[in-house]
């Protein structure tokens, strides 16, 4: 074991023992060439899990799953440009979620750069679209306090993305000092300047409150279920949540819906919309014809709290301004099993289906597109559980971040449920979950298309696409076969084509303590 108060040491040694010491203990990696002394010193120094990946997209999608259900920033160890590029699709969907993520990038020697090899690149400027904090360290003696901001950054509520980018010979080097923790920033306090239109503003139900990010947990549900009690107005979320306290006893909150047309009818109502942790809805795309804007013409919205603020904060001055502070709340889910449906898989089966088989301290990794939008109305019953949705849109983020969630929450049982069309992004991630035996059950709904698409077609005025249009949006000639690529990567699984095998392949699966894949062929 190397000292860390040993002078020899080199920058890596200095990285390790400075991540560890600042509560970073989980590295998601997918190393080259540049890192080998990283892996080197993580290969002797006790304390850090890694956790190889077989593409980047993988390392980058487990971090953010991570963060959601830890609450803490994990690593990841990426090669030069090109391997941070490969994870840029995931540390997008983690940077719109709000989550701590670290990326240790390698890079070449200066000397190596000044020679202009076939992997050099400007990292600085790929990592910077997708990340809070950029730097790249200079110096073998400057390594851990830059490890150190790093983690600051990464800390800083929500959760941020920082990339350290790291020198061959900076690690290589010896002289590397270890460099104490600091705290993590506190959240700043909510605009207490809106608070008293705010809490004119709550009061019956044409007025609404819209949350997100840390607004969801089971005891801020429960504030906004006091204020909603007393003064009547309603409770919304976002459309994609970071993650959401749900199930049986709990404050239930609808999601303003993914289509513009449901949107601008459920927000319709609403004259006055305070916001906390939310932002003011818009639509996801821009549609001829179709305003991007879903408030009502004339809405008052108020920005109480952003998603970096204490929300905590908000919510109960919210609550006192209301007088609920002792109010029952209102909108508690009752416990409730749907009737087992019959038949084949429809979106409105597979949701029954999932109402009746989440079990107690479930997480439920959402990334069911178009399948899934109608699975919160049968699920908000079933037994306490926490909803994970990919808040970027950049699709291949579902298995990537339930292997985070499973490491993150040994114990629970991860539910993993995807199309086929993004799962095939990131299939790398079934070995990783094998490799680690983690306990996760992963539904691929297999509809042999890229569905979301058709209804965006007609979204953006193509009424009558013909066989070209169609055959780009179609996973057919051939079909793919996802019982035999998790087989060949260590997962077992079954396809399915109705309510009765679905069922039984989800108690097969919840009842495993490994990963198991079911393919729902609809």
């Amino acid at each position: 074991m190397t000292n860390p108060t040993d002078p020899a040491i080199n920058g890596a040694e200095s990285l390790v023992h400075t991540l560890l010491a600042a509560g970073v203990d989980t590295c998601f990696s997918n190393p080259g060439t540049s890192e080998m002394h990283f892996v080197a010193a993580l290969d002797h120094i006790p304390g850090m899990r890694s956790v190889l990946t077989l593409q980047e997209g993988v390392a980058t999608g487990a971090a953010d799953g991570y963060y959601r259900m830890a609450g803490k920033t994990a690593c990841t160890l990426l090669h030069l440009g090109p391997g941070l590029a490969n994870g840029l699709s995931n540390l997008h969907n983690a940077k719109k979620a709000g989550s701590g993520v670290l990326n240790i990038i390698g890079e070449h020697a200066q000397s190596h750069i000044d020679l202009d090899a076939p992997l050099t690149s400007d990292i600085e400027g790929i990592a910077r679209p997708v990340s809070h904090w950029v730097h790249s360290s200079k110096s073998v003696g400057d390594l851990g306090a830059d490890a150190v901001q790093a983690v600051q950054a990464a800390n800083t509520a929500p959760g941020q993305v920082a990339a350290l980018i790291l020198p061959s010979d900076t690690a290589w080097t010896e002289g590397g000092i270890v460099a104490d923790p600091q705290p993590a920033p506190q959240r700043p306090d909510f605009d207490r300047s809106q608070l008293r239109a705010a809490t004119t503003a709550l009061s019956g139900p044409d007025s609404l409150l819209l949350l997100g990010g840390a607004a969801l947990t089971e005891d801020n549900l429960l504030l906004a279920g006091r204020i909603s009690a007393a003064t009547g107005c309603a409770l919304l979320s976002e459309w994609a949540n970071a993650r959401m306290d749900r199930g049986a006893g709990r404050v239930t909150v609808g999601r303003v819906p993914y289509p513009i047309d449901q949107a601008l009818k459920v927000l319709a109502p609403y004259k006055r919309i305070v916001l906390v942790g939310a932002r003011a809805p818009i639509g996801f795309f821009a549609y001829p014809g179709k305003p991007a804007v879903l408030t009502a013409d004339g809405a008052e919205i108020i920005h109480l709290a952003h998603t970096g603020s204490d929300l905590a904060a908000a919510l109960v001055a919210l609550c006192d301004g209301a007088g609920a502070s002792a109010t029952p709340p209102a909108h508690v889910a009752k416990a409730a099993v749907p009737d087992k449906p019959k038949g084949g898989l429809t979106p409105d089966n597979i949701a029954d289906l999932l109402g009746r088989a989440i079990p107690e301290g479930a997480v439920v990794v959402d990334e069911s597109v178009t399948t899934g939008r109608s699975f919160f109305p049968a699920t908000q019953g079933a037994p306490k559980h926490v909803w994970l949705n990919n808040c970027g849109g950049s699709i291949g983020y579902g298995l990537p971040v339930a292997i985070g969630a499973a490491i993150a929450a040994p114990k629970a049982k991860v539910m993993a449920l995807t199309g086929d069309g993004s799962a095939m992004y990131t299939l790398q991630a079934l070995w990783t979950m094998a490799r680690e035996n983690l306990d996760v059950t992963v539904v691929i709904f297999a509809n042999r298309s890229y569905r979301i698409l058709r209804g965006e077609l007609t979204n953006v005025g193509v009424g009558n696409p013909g066989p070209r249009a169609i055959d780009m949006l179609s996973l057919d000639r051939p079909n793919l076969d996802w019982v035999q690529m998790a087989r060949g990567m260590g997962v077992e699984g079954v396809a399915v084509t109705d309510c009765d095998g679905l069922e039984a392949a989800l108690a097969d699966g919840l009842a495993m303590s490994g990963p198991y894949l079911i393919e729902a062929v609809m």
